[in-house]
């Protein structure tokens, strides 16, 4: 969730590091800081706030070195306050930025305190800045120091640790937490994600589990979790720094709805022919596994949880084969039975979610047949320790609130159950039908995006609302379920999803003139039903927004507001009906004056629990 950068370069690390922090804020956070060393000492700035404001401070207060790390903070223990923002520094000497959670820092804090230290901050990371120290003054190296260090720590932490007495180097090390070094000429860096580091090198190391590493100007020494020195393979990323910015969009939520035809372009760029998927894009193993799948278990968090609940209609409804559907934060704590032959798949865009990553790691303990994730980053920790990977690709996606990443979990997400039917006897000719949708959902979701002004204005019957309740059936519930977390991650207003048929249970209570209805409605097997439930909203009073395409034969008349949406097959809806949720959400919030990119109190990555 918070940001690390570190850079030791023959040059001023300061706009290197601040650049970095400006290309992490998408990751959320609520205060920044920074640490370099010059001439023997170590200079420290922290703020509460964007970083902006840090920005502001080293104006007014100019800093330089060629040494430094760099920090921006997502508050999980103590208030979002100077003391608590990192980095935490050691008696003027060491300092340390922290991603993650230390489980164990209660006592640890006992111990610090016991050797003579005095805390300054609420947090759980600054401890680890005084063990550091204090391992130091036994007379070992910084290397060593952290190792004794982190060999204490129980939890997730991704750290960069800079020494004045050591203003050479860098010391950084991961467990449960990502952290990438990148590498330069002259000088290296490191950071919790690549995107921080696109403006000075497009070639990375991906720290593994339990790495420890110095960095200097020349090189790169990495220790893995059993002591021994390893080489990790270095990636060249073939990402433009420029890919991230906002371009002429007033918002990157904006532009990355606008980027969707592209990106489920992409995303099929490959993996499909004129008439069939080609099942060699989960990789080589796939031939293999596939045949031996005899039920899924499908992981995720937040949207991408979603993602995997349309899923399960596709998937059974292609393969034939039971699927199961959790969160990653429940799945973790239970007794899970996992029937012979079954296939586990997490989806994350990050492919860092904490409580995913865990739930897949518990999952290659439990006997499952093997492993799969859909994820839009190829060097995450998901990708390297699944068995099968497909990727999406949206590309960056710097809005919070989740748009492209979704669509083309979505596409991913269809195109394995099309990959996995083959093997369960599913129809050549159907096969042909659902890719032939396929190849022209790009069109679909461009007719929606025409749709835009439509719908900016219809966002102003919302914007003073603080209710909404989205109805959808079958396949359609799990987009009206995203469709009410987008409006509430960045409009904040309270919004529900059921599915249509459960209103008489409890739902109908709520409707009156002042709760907004918003129902998804293709032309489906469904339709007559959710029709009915329509009417029963209709007779309380309830005002109904419904998308909906000519075939269905709804139109406008009184307490019906109608949306023609472009016709479209069963099989791709889901997708296509997506977009203009996003978009109302979108308007929303706009009007409401919230910050759209930024939500408060969210992060993008969620890398701890």
């Amino acid at each position: 969730m918070c940001g690390i950068v570190g850079a030791v370069a023959q040059r001023n690390v300061v706009p290197i590091l601040v650049e970095g922090l400006h290309r992490l804020e998408y990751r959320g956070y609520d205060s920044a800081g920074l640490a370099v060393l010059a001439d023997g000492a170590l200079h420290q700035r922290r703020c509460v706030g964007k970083v902006a404001q840090l920005e502001a401070s080293l104006k007014a207060e100019p800093a330089s070195g060629k040494t430094g790390i760099a920090h921006t903070r997502w508050a999980t223990h103590g208030a979002v306050t100077e003391a608590n923002t990192h980095p935490h520094v050691s008696s003027g000497r060491l300092a340390v930025v922290h991603n993650g959670i230390i489980e164990n820092h209660a006592p640890l804090r006992n111990d610090v305190r016991g050797q003579g230290y005095s805390i300054a901050s609420e947090t759980d990371s600054e401890v680890i800045a005084h063990l550091i120290h204090g391992a130091l003054s036994k007379n070992a190296s910084l290397l060593d120091a952290v190792r004794t260090v982190v060999g204490t720590l129980t939890g997730a932490y991704g750290l960069a640790v800079a020494d004045a007495e050591s203003p050479d180097r860098l010391v950084v090390a991961r467990m449960g937490s990502p952290l990438v070094i990148g590498i330069g000429i002259g000088e290296h860096f490191a950071a919790s994600d690549i995107a921080a580091l696109l403006p000075v090198t497009q070639r990375f190391i991906f720290l593994e589990e339990g790495d420890v590493a110095e960095i200097t100007r020349d090189a790169v020494r990495i220790i893995d979790a059993n002591g021994q020195q390893v080489q990790r393979e270095e990636h060249e990323i073939a990402v433009r720094a420029g890919a991230a910015d906002r371009g002429s969009f007033r918002h990157y939520m904006a532009k990355e709805i606008f980027e969707q035809p592209q990106a489920v372009t992409n995303t099929l760029q490959g993996r499909v022919k004129q008439d069939a998927v080609l099942p060699e894009s989960l990789g080589p193993r796939a031939s293999e596994l596939l045949p031996q799948v005899q039920g899924v278990h499908i992981v995720a968090c937040g949207t991408s949880f979603h993602a995997g609940l349309v899923g399960k209609y596709w998937l059974e409804n292609l393969t034939g084969l039971p699927v199961q559907v959790e969160l990653a934060s429940e799945y973790r704590y239970r007794k899970v039975v996992v029937p012979p032959g079954t296939l586990f798949v997490t989806l994350s865009q990050s492919g860092e979610t904490a409580d995913t990553l865990e739930a897949l790691r518990l999952a290659k303990r439990s006997g499952y047949v093997a492993s799969l994730t859909l994820c839009n980053t190829s060097h995450s920790s998901m990708v390297r320790e699944s068995d099968l990977a497909l990727m999406t690709q949206a590309g960056p996606e710097i809005g919070v609130a989740s748009t492209k990443a979704f669509t083309t979990q979505l596409v991913a997400m269809l195109l394995f159950a099309l990959m996995l039917g083959r093997h369960r006897g599913l129809d050549a000719q159907r096969e042909a039908g659902i890719v032939k949708q396929l190849h022209s959902l790009a069109a679909r979701i461009e007719d929606v995006l025409k749709m835009d002004e439509a719908i900016k204005r219809l966002a102003e019957q919302f914007a003073e609302k603080h209710h909404t309740l989205f109805l959808g059936r079958g396949p359609m519930w799990p987009i009206a379920m995203e469709g009410a977390l987008k409006l509430k991650e960045i409009s904040y207003i309270h919004a529900e999803a059921y599915a249509a048929g459960e209103l008489k249970h409890g739902p109908l209570a709520l409707i009156d003139e002042d709760m907004p209805v918003v129902v998804v409605a293709p032309k489906d097997g469904l339709l007559d039903k959710l029709k009915s439930n329509m009417e029963v909203v209709r007779a309380r009073g309830g005002k109904l927004y419904v998308f909906a395409d000519d075939g269905t034969g709804l139109h406008q008349e009184d307490g019906y507001t109608v949306f023609g949406m472009p016709a479209c097959d069963d099989s791709i809806a889901p997708i296509v009906y997506t977009v203009p949720l996003q978009l109302l959400s979108y308007h929303v919030a706009v009007l409401k004056g919230t910050d759209v990119d930024q939500p408060r109190n969210l992060a993008k990555s969620v890398t701890v629990e």
